[in-house]
């Protein structure tokens, strides 16, 4: 068999849903992240009408509704990129691994990054956004690699449930390492507790422009990765057999998903869990087709933020709940189903 022929063979096997039916899902998804985005501008401390939200669209700060809309739209805007950013990141990372359970908590990579920042804050005088950027993501790579190293040792190498553990091993210790790092120092105790919480709140313009050429970057070298990742959930052997260079498309897969999280993760915060739940959700909506995988959890994983930030501000008001925890809560049990569901022992 020839290497196109097998290529559509394995398009063939993998298209399980109508192309009809995701494009119909991708369109309400879509609708629907759209609606939480006029619904996150809407709510908050302060009650705003329609009027004062088009008003404060087109930049008017005439009256305090329209002002309180304008503050909330850089928020806005920042929820959707890191959810689209983690999303993205998380079913990459699972297609890399073959693992169900991966995403950028439970592998440690947001914790690598966190060490990171932490240390260029009590040790360097980090405080920039663009400053918290590179660390982050130098962070994120190297726990990223040491976790596949410590993974892939022994028998049968890299296996998802060795790379589960070896990543919640990392992360634990890495998460202590941070605890040392900012306990002693008052001056910056604080700062560093709020931002290890995770969230979107007080966002402006300016860290969000830092950030967007990481993403855009990490973006297109994630979605150009999707036929190569199509391959490899078919096993390396076989991968390599359809003319797949096995190494390049896992490196430069996981290198788009290092840069996504650690972007994401320096300018908001380790927020869990949204890796790994809405890849599997997105599963059930339009199959294991990367090519539609990928793009659909960016914007599935978009939505799942905005809305954790919506409902973070309901229940507290006129306080608020981060978005982390409120992640943390909603993915905790969906983890735990996972696994339940995966048959971890069996992995």
């Amino acid at each position: 068999m020839t290497t196109t022929a097998q290529h559509n063979a394995v398009g063939v096997a993998i298209v399980r849903r109508p192309q009809r039916l995701r494009v119909l899902w991708l369109i309400v998804t879509a609708a629907v992240l759209i609606v939480l985005m006029l619904l996150s501008v809407a709510i908050g401390s302060r009650e705003v009408s329609w009027d004062d939200i088009v008003a404060g669209l087109f930049g008017s700060t005439d009256t305090l509704g329209e002002a309180a809309v304008v503050t909330r739209i850089p928020r806005t805007m920042l929820a959707v990129i890191v959810g689209a950013a983690l999303g993205l990141s998380g079913a990459v990372m699972q297609g890399v691994t073959r693992n169900p359970l991966a995403d950028p908590g439970i592998l440690g990579i947001n914790m690598g990054a966190s060490l990171a920042v932490v240390i260029g804050i009590a040790w360097f005088g980090l405080s920039s956004a663009d400053g918290y950027l590179w660390v982050a993501i130098l962070g994120a790579g190297i726990t990223a690699v040491f976790v596949y190293s410590v993974g892939s040792l022994g028998r049968g190498g890299a296996t998802p449930l060795k790379l589960a553990l070896a990543g919640a091993a990392t992360a634990a210790a890495l998460s202590s390492f941070v605890t040392a790092v900012y306990l002693p120092r008052g001056d910056i105790s604080g700062i560093v507790r709020s931002w290890l919480i995770g969230g979107v709140g007080g966002a402006t313009w300016g860290p969000i422009q830092q950030m967007l050429p990481f993403l855009v970057v990490g973006l297109l070298i994630c979605l150009l990765s999707a036929r190569g990742l199509n391959s490899l959930a078919l096993g390396d052997d076989l991968a390599a057999g359809l003319g797949e260079r096995v190494a390049l498309v896992r490196g430069s897969a996981a290198l788009g998903a290092v840069l996504l999280c650690g972007a994401a993760t320096a300018i908001a915060g380790p927020i869990a869990f949204v890796g790994l739940m809405i890849p599997h959700a997105c599963r059930l909506l339009v199959g294991v087709d990367h090519r539609w995988l990928l793009p659909f959890s960016a914007v599935a994983g978009a939505g799942l933020v905005v809305a954790a930030d919506i409902l973070g501000r309901i229940v507290a008001r006129p306080s608020e709940i981060d978005v982390g925890i409120i992640t943390a809560i909603i993915g905790a049990p969906v983890f735990i189903a996972i696994v339940r569901r995966q048959k971890v022992r069996n992995l």
